[in-house]
Formats: structure tokens, C-alpha cells, sequence
């Protein structure tokens, strides 16, 4: 299972993005491989919230459209919408404490739990993942692996 991180999902739709053909690419396999593609609510969320705003993307999605956008990736069959288990609040304080975070990069502890908690690879781009042990990591901007 692939769980994967909104700036993957804003990177394949912003094509000023210079991630963006790689992302795109990516995640155009991904979706349609059988391996299951966990997003997280939180991931979600945010891709609405970033793609339709005018300060965050060059081209900001209409409210619609970025809505029509994560409801085709939910009906797709290797998609799992996923929340945190029953392991979460453990799972979660252990990497905060372990990787001594705090502010911003709680979040990134939360997604790293939901990971670790469902036994996932985080598919990001994001560097500030590698600070928690345990978690697999892969970049989909590397243009090196694939899917």
C-alpha cells in the first residue's frame, strides 16, 4: 500500500509546477496499478484547500473542479480513503517524541503515523520525512523509480 502526500497530488495537477511532470507520471501509473493507493482525509482536504487558492497555485482550480478532481480518485477501485486505527495516538506520539518535532512538522508526525500504523510506503516529496524511523519513504519526483 502506497500512501500518498498532497504535495504528489498538487504537483501532477500544477503543471507550472518542477515536479510536475514527474508526479504526474507517477501518479498516472499508480492509479492505475493494483496496488491499493491509501489517501488520508487530511490529504484530501488539503488538495482542495491549496489547489483553489489564488496565493498557493498559479492557476488556482475552481472549488468544483478540485472537488470533481478527489471525488474521480475516490471511485477509482484501487483507492482506500483511510483515518487513523486504534494504534494512531501511539504510533503518532512515539515519532514526535522520537524525531523531537514540533509546529509545522506535527502534521507531517500525523500522515508518518497513519503510515507506519497501516503498514504503507508515504509517497512524498517532502525531505522532512526522512527525521522518522520506520517509515518507508519514496519521492515520485525521482525520476529513477517507479511506481
Amino acid at each position: 500500500m502506497k500512501l500518498i502526500d498532497v504535495n504528489v497530488l498538487l504537483y501532477a495537477y500544477d503543471d507550472a509546477s518542477a515536479q510536475h511532470a514527474a508526479c504526474s507520471a507517477w501518479l498516472g501509473v499508480a492509479f492505475n496499478a493494483e496496488e491499493t493507493l491509501a489517501l488520508p482525509w487530511q490529504t484530501l482536504l488539503a488538495f482542495v484547500r491549496i489547489a483553489t487558492h489564488s496565493r498557493a497555485v498559479r492557476r488556482p482550480l475552481a472549488a468544483q473542479e478540485a472537488c470533481a478532481i478527489v471525488s474521480s480518485w475516490i471511485a477509482r477501485p484501487n483507492v482506500a480513503v483511510i483515518g487513523a486505527g486504534e494504534r494512531f495516538w501511539e504510533t503518532f506520539q512515539n515519532l514526535v517524541i522520537e524525531a523531537k518535532v514540533s509546529g509545522p512538522l506535527v502534521t507531517d508526525a500525523a500522515l508518518a503515523a497513519l503510515a507506519v500504523e497501516h503498514g504503507a510506503t508515504l509517497c512524498s516529496t517532502d525531505r522532512d520525512f526522512r527525521r522518522f524511523n520506520g517509515l518507508k519513504l519514496e519521492d515520485p519526483s525521482d525520476t529513477a523509480r517507479t511506481p
